[in-house]
């Protein structure tokens, strides 16, 4: 009994989770198959899309479907916000969809109409992404293709590869990396001479030290981009001029937590160490690697705090909020609310024992006094706590969007939509709206 709780290490809270506010839901009913994307559209609009080939068009606050966009007739492959920077007319909001049936439409997110489609891809668009400074926006596929704003094809790359761009990132001086399978191929997009807004895209470089497909890309700032690969590297790049500046191979190897009984072999299973997602910001790059999270300090160049077994499958998509917490979702159906802590020195706390540990409520200082027992070192430890656990899915939750007060939105391979909410804000909101219209009606007398 006791050796089967030791083997799962995944941290537990209770039913009073006091610092996670994200007490009411609001379920969004609509898609008929699995949510793969959501896109922030602006302070209170979003979209998601997903298998079904449909993009609804939400409401944050209120969860109204406001639109929904048919179009496409397979599955969705990319979606990206697309604003006008117009100055002549009202800012539009646009978006971009590209879909498995080789075409890209974009719509218009306050009409809910379809604006344009370009229909001359030879095979399915893997990414898009808007580099809104040259107001241009860019596809991924087979090859790469430039495209201004009325969709007109500006540019093109010779055909790449088979399996295609995965992913794209936008680097500094006119220029982007893409994720060619285990590549990194460095595009640099040239005025043309010919035409006055004609562009050339030429390829000025490709990296080849990732040992495998590389499923993950982040800019932290005009200085530093981040890859990750299939078999848990981690590469920090220069963004200038495209130098490895650190990387991160051993990841269940860390000196976080130097219990080796816990380390992971290669051998078990490939995506044990797969960095499925990154996300950063000025300081640390997060890593979804696994099942686990890891903190990964730029200037330090190494691992700072990690959760193993954060989750009991894969990690999908991590995300860094203002404050000093993190949100991370699973294959495993659930959203876990995490806080980056410090502490100068572990102090040596008895290992609880008796009924909770036995049943597994102790699990997490146990490990947290293994450690500290081992590190004798004055120096600031980190840790990742558990301070949220937001079960509503009953399949993998594919990624997020944090909407500040409003509230964080959900997206599931159970074909859901979740909008989670700030329980004591909505109760605020419901007793003020409820006193104005008391006081509206004249039912309210103030007395003084």
């Amino acid at each position: 009994f006791t050796l089967a709780l030791k083997k799962s290490s995944v941290q537990t809270i209770g039913e009073e989770q006091i610092q996670n506010p994200y007490t009411e839901l609001l379920v969004l009913k609509g898609h008929q198959d699995i949510v793969r994307f959501l896109v922030q559209i602006d302070d209170c609009r979003f979209a998601s899309a997903g298998d079904d080939g449909i993009i609804f068009l939400w409401n944050a606050q209120t969860g109204e479907k406001l639109f929904e966009l048919h179009g496409h007739t397979q599955k969705i492959t990319a979606i990206a916000p697309f604003s006008s920077s117009d100055d002549s007319e009202e800012k539009s909001n646009l978006i971009l969809t590209a879909s498995a049936d080789k075409t890209v439409i974009v719509w218009d997110c306050t009409t809910g109409r379809q604006v344009q489609k370009v229909s001359c891809f030879h095979s399915t668009v893997k990414c898009l992404t808007v580099l809104q400074r040259l107001d241009v926006w860019l596809s991924g596929g087979s090859d790469l293709c430039v495209w201004n704003r009325k969709l007109d094809l500006l540019c093109k790359t010779s055909h790449l590869t088979d399996a295609g761009i995965s992913t794209l990132v936008e680097l500094p001086k006119n220029c982007v990396a893409a994720a060619v399978g285990k590549e990194l191929i460095i595009f640099r997009l040239t005025a043309s001479s010919d035409k006055s807004e004609g562009w050339n895209i030429l390829e000025v470089k490709r990296l080849v030290d990732h040992h495998d497909n590389i499923l993950s890309l982040v800019s932290v700032n005009d200085l530093t981009f981040v890859t990750g690969s299939h078999v848990g590297e981690l590469i920090v790049w220069d963004a200038i001029d495209w130098t490895k500046q650190a990387s991160e191979c051993n990841f269940w190897e860390s000196s976080v937590h130097p219990d080796s009984q816990t380390e992971i072999k290669l051998s078990q299973s490939p995506n044990e160490t797969s960095v499925q997602h990154l996300t950063s910001d000025e300081e640390c790059v997060f890593a979804a690697v696994g099942k686990g999270i890891y903190v990964y300090n730029l200037q330090m160049k190494r691992v700072i705090a990690c959760q193993r077994t954060a989750h009991d499958s894969s990690v999908l998509h991590i995300e860094k909020l203002p404050n000093r917490q993190l949100i991370s979702c699973s294959e495993d159906g659930s959203v876990r609310i995490w806080e980056l802590r410090e502490k100068q020195q572990v102090p040596a706390e008895p290992v609880p024992t008796g009924f909770f540990n036995m049943w597994g409520f102790g699990r997490a200082n146990k490990q947290a006094n293994q450690a500290a027992k081992k590190t004798q070192e004055n120096t600031t430890m980190h840790f990742l706590e558990l301070v949220g656990d937001l079960i509503g899915h009953s399949s993998a939750v594919q990624m997020f969007l944090y909407f500040g007060e409003l509230g964080l939105v959900t997206c599931s391979a159970d074909h859901l939509v979740i909008l989670w909410k700030d329980g004591e804000r909505e109760s605020r909101l419901r007793s003020l709206t409820l006193f104005q219209k008391l006081a509206q009606n004249g039912d309210l007398q103030l007395k003084f």
